[in-house]
């Protein structure tokens, strides 16, 4: 059936069918005198296609400004070892579907064949070389012509696919390119790299200020106390002016962009890359949600990337039958084993103008591409990452879960935002960070070595003179449902942050100063604040308990009016960080989250407890395994094993009227 010629009951309707694919043949009389232009007609003659299939792709290629070949293939209309084989047989070629690696005769760009496999690529068999090429329309009518003019070059090509071209270019080069991928940060910005935990001199610089510390306790230990409990308190006020502010500023209105046209012709092709380990009950799930983003099929470039020693996630998205623009990149198991490595290995292939980050779990709203195209358009050349807000789709779960919806909520949708409209630094999330490719490729992409790798680069953008915003349509996900997976994931966090910090201060590219003093000291709030607030809150807790048990006490009368307002300040302070972050959650959900959250956000004081015991574990973990990755498991939500992924009904999210939140998912 592939390569019959079957007859036409309509060859005018072929015809206007590819004349709607127009932009991508020739036009001018000299190209028209150069070029074939029959070649596809003969092609497409070929396959069994019906004049709806054709009429319907034309009208796709003229509205999506591609070729009618390439949206035959986006749209699965044929396959693409039909096509191609369809090709070869009018040209008088051999088919080659699968290339072996040992013959393909490698050169120092064979990597740009990863982001155009269109053009040829050499084989050597036995002294023999030849030429094999999955040509895009142009290069089709191209080789066409040549073929016709010099028949005698026949026995030197041969038509293979796009995907036979980039399995192959992968497999060639694995070992170099993963050994590029792990050492290219290092090597081209050694201070801005967490391979090396602390350097000396930041060796030196804290055990001098630990021993001074260690001694002046000894010395002075109730001035150490007033002083420790000073600074405490100084640094909760810090966090609760942050988020207060945050949240006064919330009230302001502030019209949300719109996104861009799923049929404007300039649309770019955007990358959507994955990393995966160990997730293959997540692969129908996670197909599923990426089929429904709202954007040109034959203008994606979707990538999982996953582990060498992973087969079975392989196996898995492989029975999905993917369409063309799925890919599936496989990573040599070297050294760090991390996500970041395996992005940074996979960013060789990206083709996307813009590229944008998810998850195993994740199912983002389908028209996410699309508004992070209008912001980055509306937003100018100094805007190199948008983030999409979280939404935690299980808060119903645990208590566990319920905080942590409160928590994205507040984070997302309340903190990130008031960030991004003061032109401040934030720390990206793991997931829906939307890029301009070159940007990313510019600041030397992730950090292999990080295990909180967000948040790296989210500094090293800012540092690179780039701003960060952010969109409103969400990516739906489910949270951790039990405390040892929480407190898996969060130790991970908690460590990437102390690398962040230690990185932040080795001054690369300037260092904080490059951010200017409030930019530089918001991020240092958000880093290292964060993390200090979380090693030492029990510490503030005894200070406000030993105050409020002194002020109680009948021995009270000697009490001086520095202890009195110390007491008030802790107690003022406390109250209003409890109060502040659940109303900076509470007000960004929409009344069916906070229904479903329900009264557990009185739980509050126990989970910054658990914040409190991961962030110690983090930081014995940064000193006896720096760049472990501890895998957060993920299983497939209920909500989404039916056929299709809904965002369509229930609760709206209150920063944008169309940004809708799933049904429970698990």
């Amino acid at each position: 059936m592939l390569l019959t010629s079957v007859p036409t009951s309509d060859a005018n309707g072929l015809g206007r069918a590819i004349a709607r694919a127009s932009l991508s043949l020739p036009t001018t009389a000299t190209e028209k005198r150069r070029y074939p232009s029959d070649i596809l007609s003969r092609v497409l003659k070929r396959l069994n296609l019906t004049d709806e299939q054709l009429k319907a792709a034309g009208d796709r290629a003229s509205r999506h400004s591609t070729a009618i070949d390439r949206e035959l293939l986006a749209a699965r209309t044929v396959s693409e070892t039909a096509y191609y084989q369809a090709v070869a047989a009018e040209l008088g070629l051999a088919f080659i579907e699968t290339i072996d690696p040992h013959f393909v005769v490698v050169t120092p760009l064979i990597d740009a064949l990863l982001i155009m496999p269109h053009r040829p690529i050499a084989i050597d068999q036995r002294g023999r070389t030849r030429k094999l090429i999955a040509p895009d329309l142009p290069g089709l009518v191209s080789l066409a012509e040549k073929l016709s003019r010099h028949g005698g070059l026949r026995p030197s090509f041969a038509i293979t696919t796009p995907s036979a071209v980039k399995q192959a270019v992968w497999a060639v080069r694995s070992r170099e390119r993963v050994a590029e991928t792990v050492g290219h940060l290092f090597d081209t910005q050694q201070p801005a790299s967490a391979r090396i935990v602390a350097t000396g001199s930041q060796g030196f610089a804290f055990g001098t200020l630990l021993t001074g510390l260690a001694a002046l306790f000894i010395a002075f230990p109730v001035l150490m106390l007033i002083a420790g409990h000073l600074f405490l308190t100084t640094l909760f006020a810090t966090l609760l002016w942050l988020r207060a502010t945050a949240l006064i500023d919330g009230f302001r209105f502030d019209p949300e962009i719109e996104p861009a046209e799923a049929d404007d012709p300039t649309l770019p092709v955007y990358t959507v890359m994955v990393a995966l380990y160990r997730e293959q009950a997540m692969a129908g799930q996670l197909v599923r949600a990426l089929d429904a983003i709202d954007w040109p099929r034959a203008k994606l470039d979707i990538k999982f990337v996953c582990e060498a020693n992973d087969p079975e996630t392989i196996a898995a998205l492989r029975a999905q039958l993917l369409g063309p623009e799925y890919e599936i990149v496989v990573v040599p198991r070297v050294l760090p084993y991390t996500k970041p490595k395996a992005l940074n290995y996979a960013m060789a292939g990206a083709r996307g103008e813009h590229l944008v980050i998810y998850d195993a779990e994740d199912r983002p709203h389908p028209a996410q591409l699309l508004q992070a195209l209008a912001r980055f358009r509306a937003g100018g050349p100094r805007l190199g990452c948008v983030q999409a807000p979280l939404v935690i789709a299980n808060p119903r779960r645990s208590w566990i879960t319920a905080l942590f919806a409160l928590e994205y909520a507040a984070l997302f949708r309340g903190l990130l935002p008031f960030l991004a409209r003061s032109d401040l630094p934030l720390p990206l999330g793991g997931t829906s960070n939307h890029f301009r490719t070159a940007t990313l490729r510019d600041v030397g992409a992730w950090d292999p070595f990080n295990v909180t790798e967000d948040a790296d680069l989210g500094f090293r953008l800012a540092t690179h003179g780039h701003r960060l915003g952010v969109i409103s349509l969400p990516t739906l996900e489910s949270a951790p449902t039990d405390i040892r997976t929480w407190r898996n994931q969060r130790t991970r966090w908690f460590k990437g942050w102390m690398q962040t910090w230690l990185v932040m201060l080795r001054r690369p590219r300037g260092g904080p100063n490059a951010l200017g003093f409030v930019r530089s000291a918001t991020f240092q709030i958000m880093t290292i604040g964060l993390l200090v607030a979380a090693l030492l809150s029990p510490a503030m807790v005894y200070f406000s308990s030993a105050s409020l048990i002194s002020a109680l006490s009948e021995r009270n009368a000697g009490r001086t009016n520095f202890e009195t307002i110390l007491f008030f300040a802790d107690i003022t302070i406390l109250t209003a960080t409890f109060a502040c972050f659940v109303l900076l959650g509470h007000r960004a959900m929409s009344p069916l989250e906070r229904v479903r959250v329900g009264w557990r956000w009185l739980l509050l004081p126990v989970y910054w407890a658990l914040m409190t015991w991961a962030a110690w574990t983090a930081l014995f973990e940064l000193l006896r395994r720096p760049h472990h990755w501890e895998k957060t498991p993920h299983r497939p939500t209920r909500a989404a094993t039916d056929a299709t992924i809904d965002h369509s009904v229930t609760a709206v999210c209150p920063m944008d009227p169309r940004g809708i939140i799933s049904p429970e998912a698990s």
